[in-house]
């Protein structure tokens, strides 16, 4: 944890990994807008709070700002695709939408890179965090798989198709099963949280929907779970 504003944009200067920052939602003055301006330069995530949220999350003197550091080191979207195709290789993509869960998230970085996923994308915001628990329950995989963070998943998906990449959404709204989709060439799939599925403006632009049947009286299964299946099948057709 970081505290105070001055410490905050050292820290940014410097190059941290920095997951998330709390602003108090009244702050202003010079140095606070120049923190703003620096973490919208650089594309990171903050959240503006009430004064309560802080002082629950240290009694120190924060000045106003809180910031926690990265566990993992957090990769671009933009300079990867390039170079696996330079390397040749059809990229292999997941895609977390919504999915704030750490342990679901360590759990799908470790099948991703247990079936030779190229990276995870999350989204600047509403992202499990990229912290210890998550490397934890990874087994590790955090710290070796390339994750991305993107502005949002609607942004990285159209990206990802101008680059050629065909995007496969897993949705229970799809109308066949994740077995009869076409896995080969560059892919991305594209996972949702449990409780709300994928954002519909997501749903309306990727290239194909698929399920995974549910025979039982429970009518989903976990996020973690559904990705393993999906990321073995992608891998049993590659």
């Amino acid at each position: 944890m970081i505290f105070g504003i001055r410490a905050t944009i050292e820290a940014v200067m410097a190059g941290r990994e920095l997951d998330k920052i709390f602003i108090r939602r009244d702050m202003g003055g010079d140095l606070a807008h120049e923190l703003t301006n620096l973490l919208l330069e650089r594309n990171i995530p903050f959240q503006r709070v009430p004064l309560e949220k802080l002082n629950r999350l240290t009694m120190k003197n924060h000045q106003g700002v809180v910031a926690f550091t990265s566990s993992i080191e957090y990769q671009s979207l933009e300079n990867l695709i390039p170079m696996l195709y330079e390397q040749g290789r059809d990229p292999f993509l997941v895609l977390l939408d919504g999915v704030t869960d750490v342990r679901n998230f360590g759990a799908i970085a470790r099948t991703a890179e247990c079936a030779g996923v190229d990276a995870v994308v999350v989204p600047s915001k509403g992202a499990a965090a990229g912290n210890a628990d998550a490397v934890k329950t990874s087994a590790g995989a955090l710290n070796i798989i390339p994750v991305c963070r993107t502005s949002s998943i609607h942004n990285a998906v159209s990206y990802l198709q101008k680059c050629g990449v065909r995007v496969i959404a897993a949705s229970e709204k799809a109308t066949h099963s994740y077995t009869d989709a076409d896995w080969h060439g560059p892919i991305a799939l594209v996972m949702g949280a449990e409780d709300v599925g994928i954002a519909p403006d997501i749903l309306r632009i990727v290239d194909d929907m698929v399920a995974i049947p549910v025979l039982g009286k429970i009518q989903s299964l976990n996020v973690s779970v559904a990705a393993g299946i999906m990321i073995y099948e992608a891998l049993k057709s590659r």
